[in-house]
């Protein structure tokens, strides 16, 4: 090879190995761009391809995504339980097949995902194997077409004939050269290296016109200079990518001008080659920097794996932690991709990782909602068991023994748990339908014992008739409990009315009989074995007070429970609680006398 040829060949040589190595960088990264992106913007994203202009050149990003796709595929069938294998097209899958199998069974969420991306797919590589078939033909052409040039090139340096009449021949030969099209690939390096041997020979080895070779070295080196001062700008250009690009272009027509002359051959292609060099160092500089970015990015997607395995592997016990900690791994999720790309290496790695904690979390927490339902439902049959049983007790006219029961059911309803909410306020209605009917009508029955007015006229005239009774040694044992028994048959009276009407009852027995309110038979009563039991002691009296008010303000809380699940019933749920704070405070008191007692009897 002549050494005016070497700067050639070293230029194409180095241009092509740069290229190669470009197109193997851009295609990886738009591999990694694909990993996180869904099945639905895959599909959009070849949808967007199969429709560009220059598709046909742009094979191995439809091929890359085609890969991640099927990979994407194949993790969330088997996320969902279904079998991941997945039938990948291929260079061997015929053209025609564009459909997905039939599968026996339940017909897959996926099926129609994959049959669409697939049918996408197929018309994609029909459209190339057509395209590939005329470019195939075209490059054959352009082949031939190259070597008639060659041809008429040989003829021409081996019997140049009169110079004047040659050049122009030369140069129309090279603009012929250039405007022919690619030739297939296992040809183009023995086809191009004849052209540029004939074409140094024309140049070298024939006598040609001195003054015209000169004039084409004058422009070829003019055309060169402005390519370096190009790369030399382009050198400073801030936006790396771009300008590395721009630097290939500069390559390809750089690679099409013929020779300089020798005294500058060296130097022109050093300073192309000096410019080249600064803006491939600054391109891998860059690179480096995105490597170091990544390497960040890579720790805080794993902080945030450690953050999300953490919450997967909780505790939970209520519905109420299991959204709080929903909602946690929502705002990871979203702090996720905010975080850049992680090194090429170990993108997938920590992203699969990533959605294998968040997968673990959601599924541990639909396994418990499960469970909550079945127990909502268990729940639920508790509760129609009350329903149907207070609804039997409602046309019930055995007041004293039906009212304990349905306050007993009531309090049976509090402590059984939640139910579906579609149900919960259906079967809350029936239940307290059935306990208004009962109390309506053990309110308004009509001997008037329901009525609280009622009651308290009752009451009020029971304690005129103590206050008439004359007392008589021998009946007052009698009359004390049969007053006693009548005064306790009586129900409620009004609430403001109570402690007044129980204070004028207590004066008038205690006026008719002395020693009135001690535990069991009174002075003079007696008990089952015929003998006169002992009179109560202040302290025992007080206890007996304190016991019976325990039990009464339980009684309270359970009705108050009760009715703060009804709507509308806000002034009910008033009165109740007056009550249950004026006997709680009444207790407070008892409590106080009880020790001020206690303490006399132990002095004495």
């Amino acid at each position: 090879m002549s050494e005016e040829l070497k700067p050639v060949v070293q230029e194409e040589a180095a241009d092509v190995a740069q290229k190669a190595e470009q197109v193997v960088e851009d295609v990886k990264e738009f591999a990694v761009s694909l990993a996180e992106k869904t099945l639905a913007e895959l599909t959009d994203l070849f949808q967007q391809l199969k429709e560009s202009e220059d598709r046909m050149k742009r094979f191995k990003e439809a091929e890359a995504i085609k890969s991640a796709f099927y990979k994407k595929l194949s993790r969330e069938k088997a996320a969902a339980g279904e079998d991941a294998a997945v039938e990948e097209p291929d260079e061997n899958t015929p053209v025609e097949d564009s459909t997905v199998p039939m599968q026996s069974g339940p017909v897959s969420p996926f099926a129609a995902i994959e049959a669409g991306f697939k049918g996408l797919y197929m018309e994609y590589k029909k459209e190339r194997a057509e395209y590939n078939k005329e470019q195939d033909a075209l490059r054959e052409e352009n082949l031939a077409k190259k070597q008639a040039i060659i041809e008429e090139l040989k003829v021409l340096v081996e019997e140049p004939g009169d110079m004047k009449d040659a050049f122009p021949k030369f140069r129309d030969i090279q603009n012929r050269w250039r405007e022919v099209g690619p030739v297939p690939q296992q040809n183009f390096r023995d086809i191009n290296d004849t052209y540029q041997l004939y074409v140094t020979k024309f140049y070298d080895l024939v006598d040609i016109n001195r003054e015209l070779r000169d004039l084409d070295f004058k422009k070829n080196l003019e055309a060169k200079t402005a390519f370096c001062e190009q790369a030399e700008a382009l050198a400073a250009d801030e936006d790396v990518v771009e300008a590395f690009k721009e630097l290939q272009k500069l390559h390809e027509q750089w690679k099409d001008l013929g020779p300089v002359a020798k005294e500058f051959r060296e130097e022109i292609w050093e300073r192309f080659r000096a410019a080249t060099s600064v803006i491939n160092k600054r391109y891998q500089s860059h690179f480096e920097g995105v490597k170091e970015q990544q390497a960040q990015n890579l720790t805080a997607k794993q902080a945030l794996c450690e953050k999300v395995e953490a919450i997967a592997d909780k505790e939970i016990t209520s519905s109420s932690q299991w959204n709080s900690l929903s909602k946690e791994i929502e705002e990871i999720q979203a702090e996720w991709r905010t975080i850049g790309f992680a090194t090429r290496k170990e993108n997938q790695k920590v992203y699969d990782r990533f959605r294998a904690a968040c997968d673990k979390f959601f599924e541990r927490k639909r396994a418990s909602f499960s469970e909550f339902k079945d127990s909502m439902n268990e729940n639920l049959a508790k509760k129609m068991a009350i329903i149907e049983e207070a609804e039997s007790l409602k046309d019930s006219t055995d007041w004293k023994a039906t009212s304990d029961r349905l306050i007993e059911l009531q309090k049976q309803w509090k402590e059984i748990g939640a139910v579906p909410r579609k149900k919960s306020e259906q079967i809350w209605k029936r239940f307290r339908a059935a306990c208004d009917a009962f109390f309506t009508a053990r309110d308004n029955r009509p001997d008037g014992q329901g009525s609280l007015s009622a009651n308290l006229a009752a009451k009020k005239a029971l304690i005129e008739e103590i206050k008439a009774y004359e007392p008589s040694a021998d009946t007052d044992a009698d009359a004390q409990k049969a007053f006693a028994d009548k005064w306790n048959a009586i129900g409620f009276v009004p609430f403001k009315e109570k402690d007044a009407i129980q204070a004028a009852y207590k004066e008038a027995m205690a006026s008719k009989f002395p020693g009135f309110g001690s535990r069991g038979p009174r002075r003079g009563e007696r008990g089952g074995n015929g003998r006169e039991r002992r009179p109560l002691t202040e302290t025992e009296r007080l206890k007996e007070q304190f016991s019976a008010l325990q039990q009464e303000i339980q009684t309270y809380e359970n009705n108050i429970g009760f009715f703060g699940l009804s709507k509308g019933a806000e002034k009910l749920k008033a009165q109740m609680q007056e009550r249950i704070d004026a006997a709680k405070a009444k207790l407070e008191e008892l409590k106080a006398q009880i020790r001020a007692k206690e303490a006399e009897e132990a002095q004495e």
